[in-house]
């Protein structure tokens, strides 16, 4: 059976998203203070510290980007957000570059919201904290993607996502 871009593409994220996530090798290896005992051999040392959902040196959310940060969903910021979204927001990867859905992530387009409501203030929170328990999908969401998105960038791609399921 020939494998599929998605499905090519899983081991990928899976493996970015958990290391957002805290999973895998920690960011940095703890050294001893000067004088302090060097550890030794066999000796569990303690696991770095996790905040959140994010990781620390991985992509932190900027601030509250609700609606209330974000300017109006006009066309030219979806026009903008569109740009992110297939470029380096990351969010074509998952949800695909027609936003119809992966089977990674879920079709935006349809007016089917299964995590958030769908509104923009919803869309820009769950863009700025991630999913980290998707309810229907096998991939989680980093904040932002996992990509570093200025404030701006996140209100462009919220725009973005929410005209598509929102036809005037």
């Amino acid at each position: 059976m020939p494998r599929t871009r998605s499905a090519a593409l899983l081991p990928l994220v899976l493996v970015s998203a958990l290391a957002c996530l805290g999973a895998g090798a920690p960011a940095a290896t703890p050294t001893p203070a000067r004088g302090a005992a060097a550890a030794r051999p066999g000796h569990a040392q303690p696991a770095p510290a996790v905040t959140g959902f994010v990781r620390p040196g991985c992509p932190a959310p900027a601030g509250a980007a609700g609606t209330a940060a974000c300017p109006e969903p006009t066309a030219a910021l979806a026009a903008a957000g569109r740009k992110v979204f297939v470029g380096g927001g990351n969010c074509a990867t998952c949800h695909g570059a027609d936003a119809k859905g992966t089977p990674l992530a879920p079709n935006l387009v349809s007016h089917k919201w299964i995590n958030i409501d769908g509104s923009y203030e919803a869309i820009a929170g769950l863009v700025t904290t991630g999913v980290p328990h998707p309810k229907e999908h096998p991939a989680p969401m980093p904040a932002m993607g996992g990509a570093r998105l200025s404030p701006a960038q996140v209100c462009a791609v919220s725009a973005y996502v929410y005209r598509l399921s929102h036809k005037e």
